[in-house]
């Protein structure tokens, strides 16, 4: 046994998972004592340390430690200049490149909320989100500003918009304000009174139902992420993080970043992901850790074989949603020493983390750790909605491997920062994830709104989502909104929406099952379904019927059409695929689905 010079066991004396956990403490523990102390300052410190030596790079730019810090410290005097004051929204919708980093922490540094928008959203989607974020400007990558305008009038909305990157007619050039700017430093006398406890930025969710919402993240989860993932993966100065995640979610935008740049490693950042580029990306550029949502692993697994493909220098691969048979395929194949696979969501209270290496788990609860993270497991009423009461009221535990809604315990007090609900800037929808008197009178408990199960050694594992959301292409897709596109499609007189399972992927594709009249254009729809929806949220599978069937407060019946999926032998209607190649609808004989079924066609 290794003891330290006072004679206790140190670190290395524990397992290599305890490990993981004691360092994520260790670099979390100042957080709650320095309230002052937020990720903009840090980075300041950082710039000091490591000056010159590279923080982000990518194919457009790249920046140092020192450089990010002078481009941060421009956008919060621009920032400052525009009259913006603590709790003033600003709207950001760029895509992954360095300078989206610098401009949230400029504007999050002087008290701003910075909102980080989707930048596959158009129109309605769009506009909804701007307005649920209240802005008083919006910073807007020329390359996106048509799309930007389609939803929220630059001219009439009130909101001041800034375009990166070009000149764009009815938006202020946001460089040439920047170069009157002061990149050093700034004095405790222009910065406002900004701490831990105030908001920083809004990440959009698609929740359980309806359109996205907005969460709130404060900077102490800014903090906490980006030093608790740091010390999970155990970050040092030598590391780089292929990050090719969208930034406007959490994980692309705050951990996969944050958790490198505060142990002063650095992040290749890359637009989206390629299976015939990853390889040699990683290997030219020295890569030492991947930030992965599961799909991207079964699309390397999938893809073929690349001579480069085991000549990396990957330690550590860390992400969610891999799924078992995927997780064992990616390690063999590709010699990937570790996997750290997690369970989070922007706007809950709690998290997951499988350190062991178990595939298919999301996580466990160390037995010294299980007074901090309180996370029940409930279960269910017979429709599989709703958590089931008691005589008395409350809910009961589930059993070992019994799914159920995963909840996660609210602490009141100012020392439970860690337990808090910070919610979304809707508070109605607040409202509806939180649950009270859960196994005591006066408890207070958020409802994740995810199917999980337990198994007797303590192993968390993902089993769906509970309502109207399913996941695809590593998004969530909220049914509402999708079924609202279709409804707006002339001819179309019905329609639900829901998730069907396809082998060899993750989550599950959509399928839409419309009731059609007078006027309906099939190949018209799916041109329309591209110019009006993201990817992720198009319908793979189109199914037309007469009618639909409806409960006795008119939902409509999904579970036996989800139940009988895209299988033409399973019904009469006729059912069509979205051919990603030939980019059209095709009839779906028994040998095309038996051709997905094979994985011969991808969807």
């Amino acid at each position: 046994m290794t003891v330290d010079v006072a004679g206790n066991p140190t670190r290395s004396t524990y397992p290599a998972p305890t490990q993981a956990w004691m360092r994520a403490l260790e670099r979390t523990a100042r957080i709650g004592e320095e309230p002052a102390r937020i990720l903009p300052l840090v980075i300041d410190e950082l710039a000091d340390q490591f000056g010159d030596l590279p923080a982000l790079l990518s194919e457009h730019q790249s920046l140092s430690y020192r450089e990010l810090a002078r481009a941060a410290n421009r956008y919060s005097r621009w920032a400052l200049e525009q009259g913006v004051r603590v709790g003033d929204c600003v709207c950001l919708m760029m895509p992954n490149r360095p300078e989206f980093v610098a401009i949230w922490l400029g504007i999050s540094r002087v008290g701003g909320i910075v909102a980080l928008l989707n930048t596959s959203l158009r129109g309605a989607s769009l506009a909804h989100c701007v307005g649920a974020a209240r802005p008083r400007l919006a910073i807007v990558d020329s390359t996106l500003c048509a799309e930007f305008a389609g939803a929220v009038s630059p001219s009439n909305s009130g909101i001041a918009c800034w375009a990166y990157g070009a000149h764009v007619p009815d938006f202020a050039p946001l460089e040439l304000a920047l170069m009157r700017q002061c990149a050093d430093p700034l004095g405790a006398r222009e910065r406002p009174s900004v701490t831990t406890s105030d908001p920083a930025l809004y990440i959009y969710t698609s929740g359980t139902t309806g359109l996205p919402k907005a969460a709130n993240v404060s900077h102490h989860r800014i903090m906490t992420w980006s030093h608790w993932f740091s010390g999970m993966l155990d970050v040092r100065p030598s590391d780089r993080m292929y990050n090719c995640l969208p930034m406007y979610h959490s994980i692309g935008g705050v951990v996969a970043i944050g958790a490198v740049l505060v142990a002063g490693g650095s992040v290749l950042l890359r637009e989206r992901f390629s299976a015939s580029h990853f390889w040699c990306d990683v290997t030219d550029h020295g890569c030492t850790l991947f930030q992965y949502i599961g799909e991207l692993c079964r699309y390397l697994v999938n893809a073929p074989h690349h001579p480069r493909e085991t000549q990396h220098r990957l330690r550590l691969c860390c992400g969610n949603g891999l799924r078992a048979d995927t997780w064992e395929q990616f390690v063999e194949r590709f010699k990937i020493p570790q996997i750290i696979e997690f369970y989070a969501a922007t706007e809950n209270n709690f998290s997951l983390f499988n350190c062991d290496g178990r595939p298919g788990a999301i996580g466990r609860i160390p037995s010294f750790l299980g007074h901090r993270f309180n996370i029940a497991l409930v279960r269910m009423d017979s429709d599989g909605r709703e958590p089931l009461r008691d005589a008395s009221g409350l809910c009961q535990h589930c059993a070992p491997n019994e799914p159920g809604d995963a909840l996660g315990q609210i602490h009141a007090g100012s020392g439970a920062q860690g337990s808090k609900f910070e919610g979304y800037t809707d508070r109605a929808a607040s409202e509806k994830k939180l649950m009270r008197d859960v196994f005591a009178k006066g408890d207070l408990w958020l409802r994740s709104g995810d199917l999980m199960r337990k198994d007797g050694k303590g192993f968390f594992y993902f089993v769906d989502r509970l309502g109207d959301t399913f996941r695809w292409k590593g998004e969530n897709v909220a049914t509402s909104e999708v079924s609202n596109v279709l409804l707006s499609f002339p001819g179309i007189l019905d329609v639900a929406v829901y998730g069907v399972a396809v082998p060899g992927t993750e989550g599950k594709a959509g399928m839409a099952t419309i009731v059609a009249g007078a006027g309906f254009d099939l190949p018209a729809l799916h041109t329309y379904l591209k110019d009006v929806l993201p990817t992720y949220a198009r319908p793979v599978f189109v199914r037309i019927r007469a009618a639909l069937e409806v409960t006795d407060t008119f939902k409509h019946k999904k579970h036996t059409l989800a139940r009988e999926g895209f299988d033409p032998r399973a019904t009469e209607d006729a059912i069509y695929f979205s051919d990603p190649e030939g980019q059209q609808f095709l009839p779906m004989t028994v040998e095309l689905y038996e051709r997905i079924t094979a994985r011969e066609l991808r969807c």
